[in-house]
């Protein structure tokens, strides 16, 4: 036993002594010896992403609307930062100090042995004096990236903006691939495709040495990949006719949307107040956000999908068909214009029949078309009897595209709404409504709210005598053409004959004897236009102005919704704007005696109200 006990202490004293063998030699290494330290400097790898070219975004002509241009940041890896001298740091970049130390914070709180970006875009000047004293800061870096650039000062709601990728989004799952300091699409289309739009990121392996001066490639580049360039965009958007209609709404709060019926193509899209796309780009894009979200007309609302209003006297059309489809009216109908049901927009003719109702807008008739479409006698209980036809009616109303996501490329989009018994049950109490209720349904007043998109959706329904495809932005995508997502018919369940009955009442009302939207005729261009006109109540104000059209009526090109805020009747705004726009896609100009409009038309809303 003894002769065991003391094999082991000899065998403990071997290993303490191997110990304390490689521990001098380790000591010697990294302390006395500086040698392997200089070769450590002098054979740092560096892992450099490569930043994929972002994707280009063209219109329907094959115009840039928005490309890269290159500029540069000022990188800092916290850890590799030795006693910076801040006073002169500040003086080279005409920086305060106050906002070098939050940055510096910030990029701490980030990682403290990553790079993220210290000051970005830099100007010429900022670039020339780091640049030449960058050596005197150690932790310090200048990376070039490719920023947006545009060629339009025109269709910002759509095409939204790239944005520095935030702390906040970073802890987000989805956003996992991403770093510190990269961009990526925040609104718009630049969000909506941004998969598409990014690319991939390539990698380089570089030996560099202590001082950041790089040293040749690793391993002669085996394990580097390219990076591979975004998918460009190609829209459906007229450059020109955006432009235009942008023009035309110069001063005022709406939206106008244009669309090609026989596609769903979007050809141009407005949202007035308008501002430029290059605001949210470039140094001070902070700043601008900031005027742009405190101001109070708010430009950033994107109106044409998320502003929903009741539709006004344009939402007559989709009452008739309903009802016509229903078998409880005919072409041939006719009903009193009896102001004690509801008040009329003005005296006018007998309406004998849907074409003289639909010129005149007459209220009282698209009531009683309401009526006998909701009273059918399914219960002798006259609550039950309306709740139970106002559901069925609200289920036909609601395959126009109604009250639900039309699902376009942008993801801003609301349903709007088209009220259901439940919610007049929520509201009123179970049984504790009628008819007299929700009558204001029928003439687009009431709680019923649609969007500016859905609006001209109904438009191109109409058009193709009841059918429509996805409305959207993109034609294609790199070389591809159109997505498979847009090229799906939608029927909303009305027969065709129904269409063609009404669309000579929406003839009458512009190019008709007394029709309420004459000022959208171009019939003396040989264009004959199919439209309504709408007035929306408005209780806070002067009441809101819509128009909604398609031209020409024989063969749809274009189908067009027009909303101008508290600009009163639209026969007198709104249908003088959208002949401009129509006319200007129709035939690449506009006559000479309707071009004066064009001075006429932009401005204050309000003037509408109190001069026309």
């Amino acid at each position: 036993m003894q002769y065991l006990e003391g094999r082991k202490y000899v065998v403990h004293a071997i290993f303490l002594a191997v110990a304390l063998l490689f521990a001098a030699r380790l000591f010697y290494i990294q302390v006395l010896d500086g040698s392997y330290k200089l070769a450590a400097d002098r054979n740092t790898l560096q892992r450099i992403v490569q930043a994929p070219y972002r994707g280009l975004i063209y219109d329907r002509k094959d115009q840039i609307l928005v490309q890269n241009t290159p500029v540069y940041d000022l990188m800092v890896v916290p850890r590799e930062v030795k006693k910076l001298d801040t006073l002169r740091f500040c003086e080279l970049l005409q920086l305060p100090l106050e906002e070098v130390r939050g940055a510096m914070k910030a990029a701490r709180a980030y990682s403290r042995v990553k790079a993220s970006p210290l000051v970005q875009n830099l100007s010429t000047p900022e670039l020339a004096a780091i640049q030449d004293n960058l050596i005197d800061f150690p932790g310090f870096s200048i990376k070039a990236r490719m920023a947006r650039s545009y060629n339009t000062k025109n269709l910002a709601h759509a095409l939204g903006y790239v944005g520095a990728i935030t702390p906040a989004f970073l802890e987000k799952p989805k956003f996992s691939k991403y770093m510190a300091g990269e961009f990526l699409g925040i609104t718009g289309l630049e969000s909506f495709y941004e998969s598409q739009l990014m690319g991939r990121r390539g990698v380089q392996y570089r030996m560099v040495n202590v001082r950041g001066i790089e040293k040749g490639a690793f391993r002669g580049g085996e394990f580097d990949t390219l990076s591979i360039a975004g998918q460009d965009l190609h829209l459906s958007i007229d450059s020109d006719l955006q432009a235009y209609a942008e023009q035309l709404m110069a001063g005022k709060r709406g939206s106008v949307v244009a669309l090609d019926p026989k596609t769903g193509e979007i050809l141009a899209f407005v949202s007035a107040p308008m501002f430029d796309p290059s605001t949210l780009s470039g140094k001070g894009m902070g700043n601008r956000y900031m005027d742009l979200l405190n101001n109070p007309e708010r430009p950033l609302f994107n109106r044409p999908l998320m502003a929903t209003y009741p539709p006004g006297s344009t939402f007559k059309l989709v009452n008739e068909l309903v009802a016509l489809q229903m078998g409880v009216v005919t072409p041939q109908t006719g009903f009193d214009c009896n102001w004690r049901l509801v008040r009329c927009t003005h005296r006018h003719e007998y309406p004998s029949n849907v074409g003289i109702a639909i010129k005149n807008s007459c209220n009282p008739y698209f009531y009683q078309v309401m009526r006998a479409a909701v009273l059918r006698g399914r219960s002798t209980n006259r609550f039950e009897d309306a709740r139970l036809g106002l559901g069925e009616w609200r289920r036909k109303v609601m395959q126009f595209g109604l009250g639900e996501k039309l699902g376009v490329d942008l993801s801003q989009e609301k349903k709007g709404l088209i009220p259901s018994p439940e919610f007049y049950d929520k509201r009123n109490g179970y049984h504790r409504w009628s008819y007299r209720t929700v009558y204001s349904l029928s003439i687009g007043q009431g709680e019923i709210g649609i969007t500016g998109l859905q609006m001209a959706n109904i438009m191109a329904t109409i058009a193709n005598r009841g059918w429509y495809y996805t409305p959207h932005f993109v034609k294609g995508i790199g070389q591809g053409g159109p997505l498979p997502q847009y090229t799906v018919r939608h029927t909303v369940g009305v027969d065709p004959i129904h269409f063609d009955e009404i669309i000579p009442g929406m003839q009458g009302v512009v190019d008709g004897r007394g029709g309420t939207g004459s000022n959208a005729s171009l019939l003396d261009v040989g264009i004959s236009v199919a439209g309504k006109t709408g007035t929306v109540q408005n209780p806070h104000g002067d009441d809101h102005a819509t128009f909604a059209a398609f031209a020409p009526a024989e063969d749809p090109k274009i189908a067009i919704a027009v909303f101008i805020e508290n600009a009163g009747f639209g026969g007198s705004s709104a249908a003088p704007l959208a002949a401009l726009v129509m006319e200007k896609y129709l035939r690449g100009n506009v006559a000479p005696w309707r071009k004066r409009w064009e001075g006429w038309l932009p401005g204050p809303a309000e003037r509408f109200v109190k001069h026309h």
